[in-house]
C-alpha cells in the first residue's frame, strides 16, 4: 500500500513549499510560500482524499454583496473554491483532489490555483476583510 502522506510531502518539497507543521500520525501538513500568497495552508491527507484549506479573511461586515461575490468568483476558479466556516465570517479557499492517483502535477495545479485567485482577487479581499 503505498504511504500517501510521504507522496503529498515529497510533491510539496519537490515544488518548494515550506513545511511549517506537521503529523503524520494525523495526517496533516502546514505549509507556506509567501511568494505564492500560501500562509499556514493546511493539507488534510485523508485517504481516498487529500483536503487542501486556506484562510482567506476574516468578513467584518456580513452581507448580499459580499455573498454575492464571492459565489460569483468561484466560477472563475480553476481549482477549489471559496467556502465560508461555520459562522459566516471566515472566508476559506479549500480544494479536494483524489490522493489514490495524485501526480505532481495535479497537486502543482491545485497550488498555483491559489496563487493565481489572490493575485487577480486581492483587493476585493482585502475590501471584504477591511468593512
Amino acid at each position: 500500500m503505498q504511504d500517501h502522506y510521504q507522496v503529498v510531502k515529497k510533491y510539496l518539497l519537490q515544488l518548494k513549499y515550506d513545511i511549517t507543521h506537521e503529523n503524520d500520525r494525523e495526517g496533516i501538513i502546514m505549509i507556506s510560500k509567501e511568494a505564492e500568497g500560501i500562509k499556514n495552508m493546511i493539507l488534510g491527507v485523508v485517504p481516498p482524499i487529500l483536503i487542501m484549506e486556506q484562510h482567506i479573511c476574516t468578513i467584518k461586515n456580513k452581507n448580499e454583496v459580499v455573498y454575492r461575490s464571492l459565489l460569483q468568483k468561484n466560477r472563475d476558479i480553476i481549482h477549489g473554491a471559496f467556502v465560508l466556516d461555520e459562522t459566516g465570517d471566515k472566508v476559506i479557499f479549500r480544494d479536494t483532489l483524489q490522493i489514490a492517483n495524485l501526480d505532481l502535477n495535479e497537486l502543482e495545479g491545485s497550488l498555483n490555483s491559489i496563487g493565481l485567485l489572490l493575485g487577480e482577487y486581492s483587493e476585493q479581499i482585502i475590501n471584504f476583510s477591511k468593512y
